[in-house]
């Protein structure tokens, strides 16, 4: 049997969601207790490659495809040798990155594999657990470094008030060391991580974390790649399910985009705080930096550089922790709207990685092509159709080198932009946004951010 599951919490989501094992937005109901069928292997394979592409999992005659950093596999198998191997996704194809290593498991057993260090040097740690029953008053947990970008650290579990200056942590670790297991009781903790012998320099801090009674934890602390300042996050496996812990004081990060090419200058103004806006005078085709924002709701209007009215954007949104959006305002100025873009800021060291957003209000519907630089569009079909205003294509996983990109009305082979000869680099994001001209005229442009800039 076959099993996957992957989810993305903030600590108190996490909180909940080991308290009361329940999620809605999952992919399938989370147990914080594996249930082991007779005779049987769990096999977990984990993801912890911070610069690797997905992988594709083989254990046995089993396979699971499109695991990202932070995700896993799960299967149940029958004891003995299995032969498990793991193939990164490359833009030419996938190319196998680990094994086939061979596995002996003996019956009741749970067996970790993590697949961790940089792409290039990419190795399985793998742990093995006869996997006790645990009291229903209980926890266990044992705690692997498996962030090749950390050094040496300590790691302190403590209630919420305790001052770690004041203890000894319960232990000290360095990249692919193990602590544990140790059984807890069950309840509510603080998991906090400082360099070895430097308990005021703490480099991540879970917050409220609650541990339900009867759980076999494998926790993972794996490298940070989205916001903040934090080193690393925390991966909790569970033997079915991956729940994340990100640090208590991540970020949401937000940019915003002026593609309205009719619009004036503008203010953009969180919460009504119309003296101080959160991002003032921005002006037609500019992108800010990043805003380092307080996860959850927050209302966005956009006016006229300092005034007040009209309010011509006024939008809700709903900012998760440790994730990056962009926004961008499109349209004319008469209809002009948000279009609010969830990032990726993890690069890939195999890839390139690149998106395209089509801003411009006077181009209608267009096709979009993605060629080898000189290639004739006639002897193409297009990479994508129809895209409408605010339409996207999503990240595209491509080889590093130059490419053709063109945009054209649908179904015309007339380009209206390019082709635009771009070079692309492995271990790069970028995206670009087709615009008008500035005051909502031809010819049509593009805004370069990301890695073009």
């Amino acid at each position: 049997m076959l099993k996957r599951f992957f989810t993305v919490l903030s600590a108190i989501a996490v909180t909940a969601l080991l308290s009361a094992c329940n999620d809605s937005s999952s992919r399938r109901p989370a147990a914080t207790t594996p249930v082991v069928p007779a005779s049987s292997v769990v096999y977990e394979v984990f993801h912890a490659s911070q610069d690797a592409p997905e992988v594709e999992v083989t254990a046995g005659s089993d396979t699971v495809k499109g695991i990202d950093f932070g995700e896993g596999a799960f299967f149940d198998l029958l004891e003995g040798s299995v032969d498990v191997t793991v193939d990164g996704v490359l833009p030419g194809g996938p190319a196998t990155v680990i094994g086939p290593a061979t596995i002996a498991g003996v019956d009741g057993q749970r067996i970790t594999v993590i697949a961790l260090n940089e792409v290039t040097s990419i190795e399985p740690l793998v742990l093995v657990d006869d996997q006790p029953a645990v009291d229903a008053g209980e926890v266990r947990v044992r705690i692997v470094h498996a962030a090749s970008t950390a050094p040496m650290v300590d790691v302190y579990v403590t209630d919420m008030m305790t001052d770690i200056t004041t203890v000894a942590p319960l232990g000290t670790f360095s990249f692919k060391d193990t602590l544990g297991p140790v059984t807890v009781p069950e309840g509510e903790y603080r998991i906090q991580v400082t360099p070895a012998g430097d308990p005021t320099a703490v480099v991540y801090d879970s917050g409220a974390v609650g541990l339900a009674g009867g759980s076999d934890l494998v926790i993972a602390a794996i490298a940070n790649v989205a916001t903040g300042s934090a080193a690393i996050e925390l991966a909790v496996l569970t033997g079915s399910d991956i729940l994340r812990i990100v640090d208590a004081a991540s970020t949401a990060n937000v940019r915003v985009v002026h593609a309205s090419a009719d619009a004036p200058a503008v203010d953009v103004v969180a919460n009504d705080d119309f003296a101080a806006p959160a991002v003032p005078a921005l002006a037609f085709p500019q992108v800010t930096g990043y805003l380092e924002l307080v996860p959850g709701d927050i209302n966005v209007k956009v006016v006229p550089a300092g005034a007040t009215t009209p309010v011509v954007i006024d939008a809700d949104l709903s900012l998760e922790a440790a994730t990056s959006y962009t926004v961008l305002a499109i349209g004319e100025l008469a209809a002009i709207q948000a279009r609010v873009l969830v990032d990726r800021v993890r690069p890939i060291a195999t890839e390139a990685q690149l998106r395209i957003v089509h801003a411009s209000a006077l181009a209608g519907e267009v096709d979009l092509y993605l060629v080898a630089p000189g290639t004739d569009l006639e002897s193409v079909e297009p990479n994508f159709t129809a895209v409408s205003l605010g339409g996207l294509t999503g990240y595209l996983s491509l080889a590093a080198g130059d490419y053709d990109v063109a945009v054209t009305p649908t179904g015309d082979k007339t380009p209206a932009i390019g082709p635009a000869t771009i070079s692309l680099e492995a271990g790069k994001i970028y995206t670009a946004a087709a615009r008008d001209e500035v005051g909502g005229t031809l010819p049509l442009g593009l805004i370069l951010f990301d890695d073009f800039l």
